[in-house]
Formats: C-alpha cells, sequence, structure tokens
C-alpha cells in the first residue's frame, strides 16, 4: 500500500501545509514506518457540528431535521468553522456530508430522529413480516439528500477542502437499526435465521451504494475519504460494529463476521472503528481479516479515561495492525515514555495553532527518524 509517485496527483490546499507530505506519512503508517515523525490529527471529530449546539438546543425535533437537510446551512457551517484556519500535521479539512450514524438503515426505509450533533433511526421490523418492507431505493429522500449535500459541497470547495462520502453501516448495526438492538439480542438466540436473512439485506446493496458516491467524488478530482478524515488514492472504508459489545464472541463469529467479510473486500483501505473494550473483546475476529488494515481504538469516557490504563491492549494492537489513538494533550508525554511510536496515528484535541505547532515538534523528538517497519 505505499504510496508510488503514479498514484499522487498534484493536490494543494490552500489551508493546508505540504498535503503530499502528510500523505506519505499516513500511507507509510498503514505500513507500520515513519518518515519522519508519526501521524497526528489535531481536529476532533463533529467539532463543526458543535458550533451550532446552543441554537440547534432550542429546536423542535422537526425542526432540527429541517437544519440537517439544509444544504447551504450545512455546508455554511463546515466552512465558517474552516474559515482563517490553517490545518497542521496530518488534519486534513474534509467536508463529509452526514445525516446520522443510521443513514444506510434509513435507505431502507427507517425514519431518523435527529439530534444536535447525530441522530438515531426508529426501528421499522416489528415482526418478521416487516422484513418484506425493506428495499434500498434510490429515490430515498435521505439517500437523494445526501446526494444533494455531496453535490453543493463539490460546488464550493474548490481548493479550501475535500469532500467525502457519508457513514455507511452495512453490518449488524444497520440490523439493529431495524430490529432495535436489545430485540436483536434475543432474535438471537429465539430465531437466528431471521437475523441472517437481515444481515444478507444489509450488506447486499453495500457496493453499489458505496460505489454511487464514489463515483461522484472520483469524477470530481476527489480522493475517497469520510468522517476519520484519512484520505485515500484508492477505496477508503470504516467497517465497525458498535452492537457486538452486546454480545458474545461466538455470536459475533456466527453473525457478524460473514458481514465483515463481505465489507471490506473491495476496499484498499480499511480502518475498523473499534468503539470500546465491548468491542475490542472481538479483536481475533475482526483481525482474522486480512482486508482490515487498521484500527481506531476510541476508549470511551468515564472510568475509560485515562489513556494510559490502556496502553497493554493499545500495544497488543500495534503488535498486529497500525492504530489510531484518541489522546488528551496532557497525556502526551507520559504515553510517548511509554510507547514505541511506530504505527501510531494521534487525535488530539488542540484550542490553539501554537498548541498544534509545539506538539509537532514533541513528535519529532519521539524518535531518531529512520524508517522501519514495525509488523
Amino acid at each position: 500500500m505505499s504510496l508510488t509517485e503514479a498514484q499522487r496527483p498534484a493536490i494543494e490546499l490552500e489551508t493546508m501545509s505540504d498535503f503530499d507530505m502528510a500523505m506519505q506519512r499516513v500511507y507509510a503508517w498503514y505500513e507500520g514506518e515513519i518518515i519522519d515523525r508519526p501521524p497526528v490529527r489535531f481536529m476532533p471529530h463533529n467539532a463543526f457540528l458543535e458550533m451550532a449546539q446552543a441554537e440547534l438546543e432550542e429546536l423542535t425535533f422537526e425542526e432540527r431535521r429541517e437544519r440537517w437537510f439544509d444544504v447551504e446551512y450545512q455546508v455554511d457551517l463546515f466552512e465558517r468553522y474552516i474559515e482563517g484556519r490553517r490545518f497542521h500535521g496530518e488534519t486534513f479539512p474534509v467536508y463529509f456530508p452526514n445525516l446520522g450514524p443510521d443513514v444506510y438503515a434509513a435507505f431502507y426505509g427507517a425514519e431518523l430522529q435527529f439530534g444536535v450533533v447525530t441522530s438515531w433511526s426508529v426501528p421499522l421490523v416489528k415482526d418478521w413480516d416487516d422484513v418484506e418492507r425493506l428495499r434500498f431505493d434510490p429515490d430515498n429522500v435521505y439517500f437523494r439528500k445526501l446526494e444533494e449535500l455531496t453535490r453543493h459541497a463539490l460546488e464550493r470547495c474548490g481548493s479550501r477542502y475535500l469532500v467525502g462520502y457519508t457513514d455507511l453501516h452495512p453490518g449488524l448495526d444497520c440490523v439493529a437499526a431495524w430490529r432495535d438492538p436489545q430485540q436483536l439480542c434475543l432474535d438471537m438466540i429465539d430465531a437466528p435465521q431471521q437475523v441472517k436473512r437481515l444481515a444478507e439485506i444489509a450488506i447486499a446493496d453495500f457496493e453499489t451504494i458505496y460505489n454511487h458516491f464514489d463515483t461522484m467524488l472520483k469524477e470530481a478530482g476527489q480522493l475517497s475519504v469520510s468522517w476519520m478524515g484519512i484520505p485515500s488514492h484508492g477505496r477508503m472504508h470504516i467497517p465497525s460494529c458498535d452492537f457486538s459489545s452486546l454480545i458474545s464472541q461466538e455470536m459475533f463469529i456466527e453473525f457478524g463476521l460473514p458481514i465483515l467479510q463481505r465489507e471490506v473486500k473491495t476496499m484498499t483501505h480499511n480502518i475498523f472503528h473499534v468503539d470500546g473494550k465491548g468491542v475490542a473483546r472481538h479483536l481475533d475476529a475482526i483481525l482474522s481479516v486480512p482486508e482490515v488494515h487498521a484500527l481506531q481504538w476510541v476508549q470511551g469516557v468515564g472510568d475509560d479515561k485515562p489513556i494510559m490504563q490502556w496502553l497493554p491492549l493499545i500495544r497488543e494492537m500495534q503488535a498486529r495492525r497500525p492504530v489510531i489513538v484518541d489522546l488528551d494533550k496532557t497525556e502526551l508525554d507520559a504515553f510517548m515514555e511509554a510507547m514505541e511510536p511506530e504505527g501510531l496515528f494521534l487525535w488530539i484535541a488542540t484550542e490553539s495553532e501554537e498548541e498544534e505547532l509545539d506538539i509537532l515538534k514533541r513528535l519529532n523528538r519521539w524518535r531518531g527518524g529512520s524508517v522501519h517497519a514495525a509488523f
């Protein structure tokens, strides 16, 4: 997966220093290698949506839906967030059209309810006869709105930012959105064949849906990138299964693993989103899939912080795949002292450009600069 000259189209962003070198660091990270320092991203997820939090909290569900569907408003909000900013490290400015993590389930008829920075689906498979209603509809209001958001952002982005594709969950998370997570847990015991039937419906159209948005972006000269903000010159995807935190390892192997194997097959870069210790217990199964190229570790909040308690798990991941680690800036020095940098990609929320430049200097001192593989 190393980046050859032929794979490196000349992309320059006026908001970012040395785009090409940042991409080379990312591609080196996939190989467990370091060019000069480990990659680092400074922009927290959903940061631009949180700008509108106070306003959206005062609105009704229907009024929030109107805001989420307002194409001008959504792209304006992102552009206001990046205005005057200079993006450092591997912080790629990316607008990705977003209607929430359950939007894939909504392509098949589920309704979404909208909060401030996320949305959630209303289960629509109340009994097994309802399965017959599940059909992917390209004229679906949510699918069409994502197309509209994508086109509008492509018209406006210029050389200021990249445009990505939405968050796509064709696995058990989609099935849970249709059925309800608690009910799905019972179904796996009482009606396993029906669960597999739902899973087959969820994955069957995934490549068609992915290709549709990938083609829109590639025809406009864009890279492949989504909410994680890590671009690929090929096909980038973020598989996940947050629902797996509720089930046993045996159940994940039976119901979740076959979907994952199909989901990642045609991608150049897959980064599996490991959302907490409940999902992490399935690592052996997840990493049995060779097309899972990297992991993102999300430790959670409350008792799941600080990061230092998870170092043994992070080292285990790091020995097997490249890993993204979300790190508080106050933990950076202790983390660098305890860990080797190969195969690590840090996400650090900062409050100023000065902080970011200081962190880059510290990361440059983490190692001597020679390149060698971790795997």
